[in-house]
């Protein structure tokens, strides 16, 4: 146990018998200290080794500080990354250092982005950044912007993303504007695409370049396919509205153009069929095309026949009901339901939960097609 024992006992006799117990005791505990000391410093030493020269991925990623809920969420993302090669992995990381990323950044990458580390990363790696800083401004907003869009890193440099930003560009949208559409709209540089009739629509919504709305509505039409494009309109053109109104809205409201067919037509249907508005209310109040059909639309517009069967004031009709479908839930059940003595606030909540909890006909049944992105 102690490797000196024998030199002790060898010289024994250098010791006088009272201080002999007394002297042995004493090198003992300072060689078993010693030895104590050299095996701790041998076992931090083989442990800095491992961290420098890290045998697998998951030493990799324990290097750039994740821990292990990191180590969980990256694996569960992408599995293969438990059998990545770390020479590769480590020189991608090493690039991602320079920016300033972080082992938590690089989850959020992985989570965004599961195959980022399959790509190359390294092509025309410096030009790039040197770019792509000066499109953001500084080092740290590009780092924001990696964390939300991963692919800015992959994209073709090149042949792809210059020439997009510079179309962009050209149509007036740059600095902070252009910011703002590549991180808000992450698909911009490999969806963009214009042509002849793309430019004809942008002019048929009637936004100036000077318009808060005229960049969305440019970075909209440009991800979206001419065909999505043709059926929204001709889909709203269905519930009598006429393809100049249609393109105005698009002009007043963008986002419209981000809705689903089939949730513009389930709106329409009800806002039409049930709440019984004219068109030209969508047209001015386009939020009822946004508006969650199930969680707020049909519920308040049944608790509002509620309340007239019942005779209770305040009655909603016309503006107040527009009103009332903009409420937040708190503000609208304060208005409406809790202002009622307590009997009748208690039936028409059970009424409205029960409105609330009303599935469509055919539900289940419904199948649901997949048609890739929704622009």
């Amino acid at each position: 146990m102690f490797p000196k024992l024998h030199v002790l006992l060898k010289f024994k006799f250098l010791v006088s018998a009272p201080n002999r117990k007394f002297t042995f005791a004493n090198s003992a505990i300072r060689i078993t200290a010693n030895y104590s000391t050299i095996c701790q410093n041998q076992v931090e030493s083989l442990r800095e080794k491992a961290i420098e020269h890290p045998r697998d991925s998951v030493e990799v990623f324990r290097k750039w500080g994740c821990g292990e809920d990191d180590l969980l969420k990256i694996f569960s993302r992408q599995p293969s990354l438990r059998q990545a090669q770390v020479t590769p992995l480590l020189s991608k990381l090493n690039l991602l250092s320079t920016l300033g990323l972080t082992g938590s950044d690089i989850v959020k990458i992985i989570n965004c982005r599961p195959r980022f580390f399959c790509s190359r990363i390294s092509n025309c790696f410096d030009e790039r950044i040197d770019f792509l800083i000066r499109l953001f401004g500084s080092r740290e907003m590009l780092r924001k912007a990696i964390i939300r869009n991963p692919s800015l890193l992959t994209y073709d440099f090149h042949n792809k993303m210059k020439p997009v930003i510079s179309l962009y560009e050209e149509f007036g949208i740059s600095g902070n504007d252009l910011i703002a559409m590549l991180i808000s709209r992450p698909t911009l540089i490999p969806r963009t695409s214009f042509n002849e009739e793309k430019m004809e629509y942008i002019k048929k919504t009637g936004v100036s370049n000077c318009s808060k709305m005229y960049k969305y509505v440019v970075s909209l039409i440009g991800i979206s396919r001419i065909e999505t494009l043709r059926e929204k309109v001709t889909n709203l053109e269905k519930f009598g509205c006429s393809e100049e109104e249609i393109w105005g809205l698009f002009g007043r409201s963008p986002l419209v153009l981000t809705l689903s067919v089939d949730k513009v037509q389930r709106n329409m249907t009800f806002v039409l069929g049930t709440m019984k508005f004219s068109p030209k209310v969508v047209l001015e109040y386009p939020f009822l095309l946004f508006c969650n059909l199930e969680a707020i639309l049909k519920p308040r517009v049944l608790l509002v026949r509620k309340v007239k069967e019942m005779d209770l004031h305040p009655q909603i009709n016309g503006s107040l009901l527009l009103r009332a479908l903009r409420m937040t839930e708190n503000r609208f059940l304060n208005v409406f339901v809790k202002c009622h003595p307590h009997d009748v606030a208690t039936e028409l909540w059970e009424f409205y939960k029960h409105a609330k909890g009303l599935q469509p006909l055919a539900k289940s049944s419904k199948k649901i097609l997949r048609k890739g992105f929704p622009f």
